[in-house]
């Protein structure tokens, strides 16, 4: 049975010569880093064992078991880093993670296509996904209450309510 991962960071450079990576978190609490104990690196998901965390501005600081050296590390530079499906936090209601998010069809309430959800902004006051019709034009849709109807994670299905000028 083929497992099921979740990118949670990307690698974007080493850190230092003993083979620690600066990870750039694709989580809105990077702190979950703190958790984290077993990790998958790359195209090939070479597990790994986290040895220690720490924060840098942005950045998630992590040194795993398994590299001592940059040189062992640095092939891992520009990939990512997953966990197991099953790890995953429990979201409340009404929340998502990105990856349930992008590739979401988006319709208005009279089942109008406005295109697919190809990124997420993440912003202080509240995310704002990028939607891009089929000639490539796109449209920022904040992730507000008001403007969402229904959104179907399952079925990669998003309905909005957009107001005037939102969709032109």
């Amino acid at each position: 049975m083929a497992e099921d991962f979740i990118q949670i960071g990307r690698i974007a450079n080493t850190h230092g010569v003993r083979g620690e990576i600066k990870v750039i978190p694709l989580t809105n609490d990077m702190y979950r880093f703190n958790n984290l104990k077993i990790a998958f690196l790359g195209e090939e998901k070479t597990k790994v064992e986290v040895e220690n965390v720490k924060y840098h501005k942005n950045l998630v600081i992590v040194k795993f078991k398994e590299f001592n050296d940059i040189n062992k590390i640095i092939s891992f530079k520009d990939q990512y880093i997953y966990i197991d499906e099953k790890d995953k936090v429990a979201l409340p209601k009404d929340h998502y993670f990105l990856y349930d998010i992008i590739n979401c069809e988006v319709f208005d309430t009279q089942n109008n296509y406005i295109g697919i959800v190809k990124e997420v902004l993440q912003s202080a006051s509240n995310d704002v996904y990028i939607v891009r019709d089929k000639k490539g034009k796109e449209y920022l849709i904040p992730a507000v209450k008001e403007f969402f109807i229904n959104v179907d994670v399952e079925d990669k299905k998003i309905i909005i309510d957009p107001i005037e000028g939102m969709i032109e």
